[in-house]
């Protein structure tokens, strides 16, 4: 870990600005910092525009004043999570975290065995939901970049290069940016092309939440976005 990551994580909070060089926070954020957090004068925080822009900046008596110099950050490999819409606090949970684990896109995916109503108001508050809680978990964990909610699609609609978490699936990650996961009800029997690539979530048998989280996970790691390396050298 860098001094400077040290520094980061040992902040106060990390808020979403629009305007990084001249920060001004949103009422609500406003009040959460003031308020909630009950930060005092000479506190230092984090202000990123969710486009890898960040900067430290502290509490003044009048606002926010900036700290240094403006800091950006280069994206991580582009990673996407096809989910399918889960029942309750589910799909919330979920989405908190995929964002947690380093996942840049959502994209909602509206399979045939859906177990809510996913149209109309309904649809659009659950995706104004999902939104909101992946803009909050990018500020909590330190994300540079926010991650993207994207608008629903059906199975059909899904590009050729994005593998399905299925039990026959293989073992093999590699070269997995993107992955489709089920409803709590598994997929439908005609969802897929047969030649789909298939990828295996593990022996055990997943709710949709972990299944979400699982795949997440896989997808962010074997695509070098948490710093690790699989394996070592010979020299150990």
């Amino acid at each position: 870990m860098t001094q400077q990551w040290a520094r980061r994580v040992a902040a106060l909070t990390q808020l979403r600005v629009t305007d990084i060089t001249a920060p001004v926070l949103s009422r609500d954020d406003d009040h959460h910092l003031r308020r909630v957090l009950r930060a005092r004068e000479g506190e230092e925080l984090v202000l990123g525009d969710g486009r890898g822009a960040w900067r430290f900046a502290r509490v003044g008596v009048h606002g926010l004043e900036g700290l240094e110099d403006v800091c950006r950050d280069e994206p991580a490999p582009t990673t996407t999570l096809y989910l399918a819409p889960l029942k309750g606090e589910r799909g919330e949970w979920a989405v908190a975290k995929a964002t947690e684990v380093g996942v840049s896109e959502i994209v909602p995916l509206v399979s045939e065995r859906l177990a809510l109503r996913f149209r109309g108001e309904a649809r659009d508050k659950v995706l104004q939901r999902w939104r909101r809680i992946a803009a909050e978990v990018a500020g909590q964990c330190r994300r540079s970049y926010d991650l993207v909610v994207a608008e629903p699609v059906t199975p059909r609609e899904v590009p050729a290069h994005v593998a399905v978490a299925d039990f026959t699936g293989s073992g093999d990650w590699r070269g997995v940016r993107a992955v489709a996961v089920g409803p709590e009800g598994g997929w439908g029997a005609d969802e897929w092309d047969p030649a789909r690539r298939r990828v295996s979530l593990g022996p055990s048998v997943l709710r949709g939440e972990t299944a979400a989280v699982v795949a997440g996970a896989l997808v962010t790691f074997t695509n070098g976005s948490w710093g690790f390396t699989v394996g070592g050298d010979e020299n150990g």
